[in-house]
């Protein structure tokens, strides 16, 4: 698995190819993990025609439902399952990773992420070219009835979003650029009371927009004392409270941080993690 792993990333086209780039670092075969010897072109080719590719799928499922027992060590404040959403950049060399070109100067990938808030640990990853937009990596996420997606505002489309609310699943995304809209119901202005400015049911008034998310949604304006800004938030989720809802983007904001700065350490480890 590591050496067709470590051939995916070098953008092997043949197994000969991926044999004889193993062969020439023949002597660090044992630092990569590849064992003492390297791995020849017959025993990869009988091992890739042997082993279904979902024994490891199902195996790294297996594992991360373990990590996620052994991280919960205290109590969530929120019923429910929770996920971020996000994703991070990773700049590569062009001269040695032509195949995955990103600007005219440099290449690199992007790992789309989806987490686990509860127990800060990735439930999904996948891997594309630096290229790839956000908002199309919300078309490969498996949304789960009643869960809660949080996401950050480069994820913001509205048809996109109306298909996880028709799904039956919840979504908390920041506002991005200034929607038209009609305030159904709820207060313009509330009293601040735990930094919630508004609490508002709206529509979107606009028909790009009211074509793309026809229903009603609910907009909140919350102050973060901390940071001396205040943050506006979109969200299909009418049940919790409205500070419950803005303080959702603090661990989803800390989870992001904390393993995007993993990330960086050594883009290749994570990959083979």
């Amino acid at each position: 698995m590591l050496v067709l792993m470590f051939g995916q990333l070098m953008g092997c086209g043949s197994l000969r190819e991926l044999t004889d780039l193993t062969i020439a670092h023949g002597r660090k075969s044992k630092h990569l993990g590849f064992g003492s010897q390297p791995v020849n072109r017959q025993i990869l080719s009988r091992a890739n025609s042997l082993r279904d590719h979902r024994i490891f799928e199902e195996f790294a499922f297996y594992m991360v439902s373990i990590a996620q027992s052994k991280r919960i060590t205290k109590e969530f404040e929120l019923h429910g399952r929770f996920y971020a959403i996000d994703s991070t950049t990773i700049d590569l060399c062009m001269a040695v990773f032509r195949w995955a070109e990103f600007r005219s100067t440099k290449s690199g990938i992007r790992i789309h992420t989806q987490i686990d808030i509860v127990t800060e640990i990735p439930v999904f990853y996948r891997i594309t070219n630096a290229k790839v937009h956000d908002v199309n990596s919300m078309d490969w996420f498996t949304y789960e009835p009643l869960a809660c997606y949080v996401f950050d505002r480069g994820y913001f489309d509205l048809a996109r979003l109306y298909s996880i609310h028709v799904f039956g699943a919840f979504f908390i995304i920041r506002e991005k650029g200034k929607p038209e809209y009609e305030i159904v119901d709820g207060e313009s202005i509330l009293d601040g009371t735990d930094n919630v400015f508004k609490d508002q049911t709206i529509r979107f008034t606009k028909n790009a927009n009211k074509e793309k998310y026809p229903g009603v949604i609910r907009r909140i304006v919350y102050y973060a004392p901390e940071l001396h800004r205040s943050f506006v938030y979109f969200t299909n989720n009418f049940y919790l409270k409205a500070r419950e809802i803005a303080l959702l983007y603090k661990p989803k904001s800390g989870v992001i941080i904390l393993l995007l700065h993993y990330y960086n350490i050594d883009p290749f480890s994570i990959i083979l993690i």
